[in-house]
Order: structure tokens, then C-alpha cells, then sequence
């Protein structure tokens, strides 16, 4: 495990966490999250439980956290940890057999947000009609409140490619909710990537 001066105060929390620290993963997990929980959000499927999916995540950096090998690219590992839960948990919810349908509330349990009013709940619907790579860093800037650098920094982006989809992303949202007031269809086509 290597360390890099640019995050010298959080390297030392991470090459603890890989040695096996139980109290810098603790830091670790409590540190990252809420963001970790937003990029879940933006992977998972409508069925998922956010809950759930973090303590697969958790479980997860418990086992193999002595995998990473650079302190400084401890944001992109977390961020395919909770990539990897997310699909195959849906990989798995789909190769069950379905008895019967279900009424899922997709936003999942109150911890990502207890007031959210019937707007943004409608927007937040929505939202998964974008493709990944605008509804993640736009979920990153709206509910995380994450600055560009740090979403770049996860998303292995430039901070102009990040604020050029976050942008993006909230033009088709903007035109995703219009249209929703005129056509209240629910199966309306996924907006697609081609956009960049």
C-alpha cells in the first residue's frame, strides 16, 4: 500500500484500514457513506433497499479493503464497490422468480431523506429515466452536496466534464418533468447516453 501527498491526512486512515485497523475502517466507512449511499441511489434498482445495499458494501470493504493498493484511489474503489453491490443485487433479483408485484417506494427508506415532498419525489422518479453517467454526478451534487473536484476525483472525471453533465442532466431533467406534466406516462423511454 502506497500513500500520496495529495491526501496525506486521509491516506494515514486508509493504510490503517487495509493493515486490518478495525477503527480506521470504522473512520473509513463513516467518512464516505452518505456518498456512497447517493451513488447506490443512482445504481440500483427500483426493488433495492438502500439499507441493504450498504451492508453489502460494508461487508464487502471488511473483506477485501486489503486489496487496495494506493491510498489516493480509495474514492474510486469505494465507488465500484457500491457499483458492483448494486448490479448484482439486481442480477439476482432478476434470476429469482417472481410471485407477485410488488408497490416499492423508490426512494427506499427514510435515511436519504425523511421530508421529501411529493416534487421531488416525482423529480427523483424521474431521474432514473437518465442514463449513469448523468444521474450519478448529478445525484453526487444534489442530494451529497459534493463539489466538482470530488465528484471528478470518484467518477475518474475531469472537474468540466463533471459540471458539463451535472448541466446536462438537469436540462433533461428540466425537459423529462415538462413533459411528465403534459403525458403522465410512466414507461416513457430511458434518456439515452448519446448526449455526450
Amino acid at each position: 500500500m502506497t500513500t500520496s501527498p495529495e491526501h496525506p491526512a486521509g491516506d494515514a486512515v486508509v493504510v490503517d484500514a487495509v493493515n486490518g485497523d478495525h477503527a480506521a475502517m470504522d473512520a473509513l466507512w463513516h467518512e464516505h457513506r452518505r456518498w456512497i449511499a447517493v451513488v447506490l441511489l443512482a445504481h440500483k434498482s427500483p426493488e433495492d433497499q438502500i439499507e441493504d445495499l450498504l451492508q453489502e458494501v460494508a461487508m464487502t470493504i471488511v473483506a477485501k479493503i486489503n486489496t487496495l493498493r494506493e491510498a489516493r484511489y480509495v474514492r474510486a474503489w469505494l465507488r465500484t464497490v457500491a457499483i458492483n453491490a448494486a448490479r448484482a443485487s439486481a442480477r439476482a433479483r432478476r434470476a429469482r422468480p417472481k410471485l407477485a408485484p410488488l408497490a416499492v417506494d423508490p426512494l427506499g427508506p427514510a435515511d436519504v431523506s425523511a421530508a421529501v415532498d411529493d416534487e421531488a419525489r416525482r423529480l427523483m422518479k424521474l431521474s432514473a429515466r437518465l442514463a449513469d453517467t448523468y444521474r450519478e454526478p448529478l445525484m453526487l451534487r444534489a442530494i451529497h452536496g459534493m463539489r466538482g473536484r470530488h465528484i471528478a476525483e470518484i467518477l475518474d472525471l475531469t472537474e468540466a466534464t463533471v459540471e458539463t453533465r451535472i448541466a446536462r442532466a438537469r436540462r433533461m431533467l428540466r425537459e423529462l418533468a415538462i413533459g411528465t406534466e403534459i403525458d403522465d406516462d410512466e414507461r416513457a423511454p430511458v434518456v439515452a447516453a448519446g448526449h455526450m
